[in-house]
């Protein structure tokens, strides 16, 4: 059997009023213009909720609070295997004001607009699980 690396990742799980916070890919970047739920790689000695603090930083420009895991999932990529771990969050009351740093666009989607964009195959669990959730 072929051994393979897995990519530790994590993303924020944002609602603001009923809507989830969704951001889509530059172009020139692997799933580009997908869809995804902000956050990214751990790197080396930090935690999970560290990671998900920091990216946030990185590619908004905010500050979150993290809370409890809403899902776990592992994914095969082509070009590489993802564990996703997807924590609820909240961005923080004195944070800057959100920017787009890393993305090309972002959509406050309710759960009919979630179904209706291209999401990274990985986040297809996590949309599963939002309509179960959150739906009707």
């Amino acid at each position: 059997m072929m051994e393979y690396k897995v990519t530790e990742v994590v993303a924020a799980l944002l609602q603001e009023r009923g809507r989830f916070l969704v951001f889509q890919r530059p172009a020139e970047k692997a799933r580009g213009l997908l869809w995804e739920f902000v956050g990214g790689k751990t790197e080396p000695g930090e935690t999970p909720e560290q990671a998900l603090i920091r990216e946030c930083r990185e590619e908004l420009g905010i500050r979150i609070t993290v809370g409890e895991v809403f899902m776990d999932v592992t994914h095969r990529y082509p070009d590489l295997t993802v564990h996703l771990t997807v924590f609820h969050a909240a961005i923080a009351p004195d944070s800057p004001e959100l920017r787009l740093l890393e993305h090309r666009a972002m959509c406050r989607a309710d759960l009919e607009t979630l179904k209706t964009l291209p999401f990274c195959p990985a986040d297809q669990p996590v949309l599963e699980k939002i309509e179960a959730v959150y739906g009707d």
